[in-house]
């Protein structure tokens, strides 16, 4: 999934933003006293905390109209601009000074694990914003995935019902071109310097832009506002007067202002930038390109890890989902070869939906068992309700086969499952089910949702994340399909194979592709090669790697890390051991870094093991000494089944 979630996972241009230098003024806190007692020292941090997230809230205009907070044009206008990585390195280094003075010893449980996650969001949003990495990443601003191209128009689509709201909207509607401008002027930038996006990804933003520009601009999204109440008062008359207005209003910020900025960016990128565009498609082809997709590796999974150590690990994983996937095409009725049986199911129609609806129903269905089940497994459930619905039309060229955008905090606004059905004929019913428990429940909807409803959480635990977090446990969601009984269907049971082989392959086609000199030809081959997706998939997972380095490892990262811990758990506890209190436990402080996670995971083990029996009497004789035993923790991530 490609989370619609900026603030948890978005590429480059999201690290340079603006903050005003008067948000660095942060109360002094009590925790620097010598002995501060353990309630003066939480609230200490609580209140750094909101202090720091409103600060970086403040420096997040992306950030701020997703959660429909009020952004002026004043703040829009500050995107890409040069002058903002100076500002967001002054705030980290002041927060960090901040953070320092608060002793962890001196709090509570719920706390430390607070501050020693907020910590490490420091020390990456440190990192992502050294010179080394943020002036590489500003010389290509916009990112096929999740770029503003893209995101604007459902961005600008909402606006509250008063006259101010739509001043404001208007107003950031209005200044488009001039943040475009912006971003050309960066693109200029990176081609003086010799530093360009690769060609699909710039063929990837024109077409986009395209999909755009195909709508009319009165059925756009750019006049939805248009379309929604007022909370002004009077006759019929004076209401269908003000509506006309309002319509007029939008629909010529949108042909004078909106359009021709689409337009306009897309003319520099066709005939000024892509003839300039790399042909090469590894990060590792810039200058200290190696250097950068370590540092991605690490923003992205939250562990410093060698890509070498990684693309050898995918291969292994790879070479484990074929033994099982050999065994699931045999219940198939298929005798052949596995890689003509991967022919067979593209060409197959079997395998395919026939029309939209055949896909709808399905992941209705599964949303009904999933419901039914979900409470011999959780603790808590989600009160933010879940809809399930297609892609946009405008977008969905450029999706995966699925996604999920978040509800609002307080569960007025329903989370959302997005489905594919571009392109029927490459989707598959064989994906159904591990698709929704990925994307939906028990995945990135109860993760999300939990995380977000608990407000005794600070901020950035309740709306931030990394990508191992929040991807991992989607995955490691889906093989909760065993014990739930989906997977003994075999053509589900292959979809989630064939979903578990994506993750597998995508740290040998990542690495690949940024540390192994792999073309994209090299790397479309070889996901067709270990897989049954279908081409037009395989197509837009290669572009995604290229243009968004490193975030699609964490994901089988991050699922790896909390199979072991569990398995760890399991071994530990034994009958002691609890499902719903391990993913309580894994959930209920919502996206950790890894290392902070199986930190949080081995006190509860330590603190639920039973009581050590009382020691024997020593030998007569010394006993024989052997080899130390190996930790199960002492990897950063080993290789695991994924059934239950």
């Amino acid at each position: 999934m490609v989370l619609t979630l900026g603030r948890r996972s978005r590429p480059g241009w999201a690290v340079l933003l603006f903050m005003g230098t008067a948000m660095l003024a942060i109360v002094p806190t009590t925790a620097t006293s010598a002995a501060p007692s353990q309630p003066l020292a939480d609230a200490a941090l609580d209140a750094f905390l909101a202090q720091d997230d409103t600060a970086r809230r403040a420096l997040d205009p992306i950030d701020t109209l997703e959660r429909g907070e009020d952004l002026p044009a004043t703040r829009f206008v500050s995107l890409f601009e040069p002058a903002l990585t100076a500002a967001q390195r002054a705030r980290n280094a002041a927060a960090l000074g901040r953070l320092a003075r608060i002793d962890p010893a001196s709090l509570d449980a719920r706390h430390r694990i607070s501050a020693k996650a907020y910590a490490a969001v420091l020390r990456d949003e440190e990192a992502m914003l050294s010179p080394a990495v943020a002036d590489t990443l500003a010389l290509t601003p916009l990112n096929p995935v999740g770029g503003l191209q893209v995101e604007y128009p459902a961005l600008a689509s909402t606006s509250g019902p008063d006259e101010a709201d739509d001043a404001m909207t208007l107003a950031r509607d209005r200044a488009l071109p001039r943040v475009f401008d912006t971003v050309i002027a960066r693109y200029r930038e990176g081609m003086a310097r010799g530093v360009t996006s690769p060609a699909p990804v710039v063929k990837t933003l024109i077409g986009q832009i395209d999909a755009v520009l195909a709508r009319a601009p009165e059925r756009s999204l750019f006049m939805a506002p248009a379309s929604t109440g007022n909370k002004a008062g009077g006759s019929r008359k004076q209401t269908a007067l003000l509506r006309q207005r309002r319509w007029q209003a939008y629909r010529a910020v949108t042909v004078k202002a909106v359009y021709p900025a689409y337009r306009r960016l897309r003319a520099f990128l066709a005939d000024e930038y892509m003839p300039a565009a790399r042909t090469s498609v590894g990060i590792d082809a810039l200058p200290g390109g190696a250097q950068l997709y370590r540092a991605l590796l690490r923003h992205h999974t939250t562990l410093d890890l060698d890509p070498g150590a990684v693309h050898t690990l995918g291969r292994a994983e790879v070479a484990r989902i074929q033994r099982e996937m050999d065994t699931v095409k045999t219940e198939l009725g298929f005798s052949g070869p596995l890689p003509d049986f991967f022919a067979a199911l593209r060409s197959d129609a079997h395998y395919h939906p026939r029309r939209p609806e055949d896909l709808a129903s399905g992941y209705r269905s599964v949303a009904t068992r999933v419901a039914e089940q979900a409470p011999r497994y959780f603790q808590r459930i989600p009160r933010t309700p879940l809809l399930i619905t297609p892609h946009p039309a405008y977008r969905a060229r450029f999706e995966a086969g699925g996604s999920y955008s978040p509800g609002s905090a307080d569960g007025t606004r329903p989370g959302v499952f997005y489905f594919n059905t571009f392109d029927l004929k490459s989707r598959f019913l064989t994906g159904i089910d591990t698709l929704y428990l990925h994307e939906g429940a028990p995945g990135h909807h109860f993760q999300i949702s939990l995380a977000q409803e608990d407000t005794s959480l600070p901020d950035f635990q309740r709306f931030g994340g990394n990508t191992a977090y929040v991807e991992g446990w989607a995955l490691y969601a889906e093989t909760l399909g065993y014990p739930m009984g989906f997977y003994a269907d075999p053509m589900q049971h292959w979809g989630t194979l064939d979903d578990e082989m994506l993750r597998a392959m995508r740290l040998v086609v990542d690495t690949g592709l940024h540390s192994q000199g792999w073309s994209r030809q090299q790397a479309l081959d070889y996901m067709l090669a270990n897989s049954g997706m279908g081409r037009s998939d395989a197509e837009a997972e290669v572009d995604r790697y290229i243009a968004d380095p490193g975030q699609a490892v964490a994901y089988k990262i991050g699922a790896l890390t909390i199979q072991r811990l569990r398995a760890e758990a399991e071994a530990q506890l034994g009958p002691r051991f609890d499902l719903k209190a391990f993913h309580a436990q894994v959930l209920d402080s919502g996206a950790l870094p890894l290392p902070v996670l199986e930190d949080k995971v081995h006190a509860w083990i330590a603190a639920n093991k039973p009581a050590a029996p009382a020691p024997s009497p020593a030998p007569l004789s010394p006993a024989p000494v052997g080899p130390a035993p190996i930790s199960p923790g002492a990897a950063s991530s080993t290789a695991a089944s994924g059934r239950e």
